[in-house]
């Protein structure tokens, strides 16, 4: 995939290379997460709701996560009403720059911690379609089936990227740096995977996301 395709494509992502790494925040990452990683999950968590019925039974329900629920809400309105609301794309486009901004900092990847409105040194960008024009109202109905592909590679990549970031961490703690090698596959991998969420759920784009890492 040439550097043109690449930035043609409606999903983009980007991670400034460090450096030089701080060797004491990479060996306490695991604890310096935590509060960020809670107002993440607090954000995108599921929610239940118990509540009791005239006859006295208790009745809980559980709604989905905040990707789960806005990617359902968008696929019906594509399909029923051909409008993706500029409110929702946005609210989706900030919050997956903040969550890709908590998972480059667990996979070490930059050392700034993560802000909630900065975009630091992680780079995230999607285009905000215009349905009528370039999307398929049907499409959204089996797009996930679709990318089933796309999911069973990028299983097999987390596997290689989780392995990367512990590697990584070693040999940040003994040089500082990150390998530059290991940093291009690991931010590969969550580029993908980004393309594919912006084709599968995002449902931004009806272009099958390319398997490539670039």
């Amino acid at each position: 995939m040439t550097a043109i395709q690449q930035v043609e494509y409606p999903a983009r992502l980007d991670i400034d290379y460090p450096e030089q790494l701080d060797r004491v925040s990479t060996l306490l990452r695991i604890f310096y997460i935590i509060p960020i990683a809670i107002v993440l999950a607090i954000v995108a968590s599921e929610t239940t709701i118990t509540y009791a019925t005239e006859a006295g039974e208790e009745v809980s329900r559980t709604s989905g996560g905040i990707a789960a629920g806005l990617a359902l809400a968008t696929a019906l309105l594509i399909v029923f009403r051909q409008r993706y609301p500029r409110w929702w794309f946005d609210f989706a486009l900030e919050f997956n720059r903040f969550a890709t901004r908590v998972g480059a900092y667990a996979a070490l990847l930059t050392d700034e911690y993560p802000s909630t409105v900065e975009h630091q040194r992680v780079h995230l960008d999607l285009d905000y379609p215009d349905v009528k024009q370039d999307l398929n109202r049907w499409l959204p109905l089996v797009k996930w089936l679709l990318a089933i592909p796309h999911y069973i590679v990028l299983f097999f990549l987390f596997i290689g990227a989780v392995l990367a970031v512990i590697v990584s961490w070693f040999a940040i703690l003994f040089t500082g740096r990150y390998p530059r090698a290991l940093f291009d596959y690991v931010v590969g991998t969550i580029r993908w995977a980004l393309r594919v969420q912006a084709y599968a759920s995002l449902l931004i784009t009806d272009r099958y996301p390319p398997f490539s890492l670039t």
